[in-house]
């Protein structure tokens, strides 16, 4: 698409996830850096309104600045294209199974990805399953990833070191969620790459000082992870992984931005998930990657922005 053609900007940002304020946030820098490029911006805030009353008329492109169900899940995305508005970031069946992680991790393993071994509950199993009995059979052993199938920013992730721990959480992520996976834990460094237009931009290595990179890790100052760009690999290996993540962007039929994770132990990638709307804040990861190879900000916005389409 032609910078000409998009004038007006709607941001849509906040709606009703979990993830909504790191979504205002993500909007606001959006807002500011496109103002800068002398864009005209409005906003749209589906917590309040329904994606239905977005103004065509006044609208040229949508900037998708939504995280967490509805917004990165194939919703939003399915509305933008009955409006027939051109909108940032993967389509439809692309947000859906990235969103999904049972759906993608089957992706990632029929493309030859390497990815941790789990398997899932749902509500109904669970009643009928003795936990202990099934690990064992599954050789799966403490500590263990237990976290649900379709949320974001490590929302309801834990990681599990006893019996005791895996009863409690288990029972407290049934109240909330439908479906959850076992997933077996991987130790070593954590690895995220940045895609943009089907090309890695680098990768960065996170060293946590929680247990690992969850959401208070990600956004909040007091337990701030340390960030190490480029990652401490050798050449050879932050190759592969940069390959990985373009091989993961494009088997999902992704396009935009994305943010893939990877664990690295015993010389290996294990990829944990890949992220098709990943946070725009000022301790967000993909502007600062960007920012090492000489992207600003400003420029990384606008050219996720002229990547905008509909249906592709």
């Amino acid at each position: 698409m032609n910078k000409k053609i998009f004038k007006k900007v709607l941001v849509v940002l906040g709606g009703k996830s979990g993830e909504r304020k790191v979504s205002i946030d993500t909007g606001k820098a959006c807002i500011k850096a496109l103002k800068k490029k002398k864009y005209t911006i409005s906003t749209f805030d589906p917590k309040f309104k329904n994606f239905n009353l977005i103004n065509k008329k006044k609208t040229d492109v949508i900037f998708n600045a939504l995280h967490g169900k509805e917004g990165e899940d194939g919703v939003a995305q399915s509305y933008f294209e009955y409006l027939k508005i051109p909108y940032t970031h993967s389509g439809i069946i692309s947000s859906f199974n990235a969103m999904d992680k049972i759906i993608s991790k089957k992706i990632f393993i029929e493309n030859k990805i390497l990815t941790p071994k789990y398997f899932s509950l749902n509500k109904n199993e669970v009643k009928q399953v003795n936990f202990l009995n099934l690990l064992n059979k599954k050789k799966f052993f403490f500590p263990l990833v237990v976290k649900p199938s379709n949320e974001g920013s490590s929302l309801g992730v834990k990681i599990i070191k006893n019996k005791k721990e895996l009863k409690k959480t288990v029972n407290f992520l049934f109240k909330k969620y439908d479906q959850i996976i076992f997933e077996k834990f991987i130790g070593g460094q954590e690895i995220q790459v940045a895609v943009i237009n089907n090309k890695a931009l680098g990768a960065i290595e996170l060293i946590p000082k929680r247990l690992f990179y969850d959401y208070k890790a990600k956004y909040t100052k007091k337990a701030k992870t340390e960030h190490v760009m480029p990652a401490r690999l050798k050449k050879k290996k932050y190759i592969e992984v940069l390959k990985l993540a373009e091989k993961a962007h494009r088997s999902l039929g992704c396009r935009g931005v994305t943010r893939s994770d990877f664990k690295f132990f015993n010389n290996k990638f294990y990829l944990l998930e890949l992220n098709t709307q990943p946070g725009m804040t000022s301790l967000s990861l993909v502007p600062e990657i960007a920012n090492y190879y000489g992207i600003k900000f400003t420029d990384l916005v606008e050219k996720i922005l002229l990547d905008a389409s509909i249906n592709k």
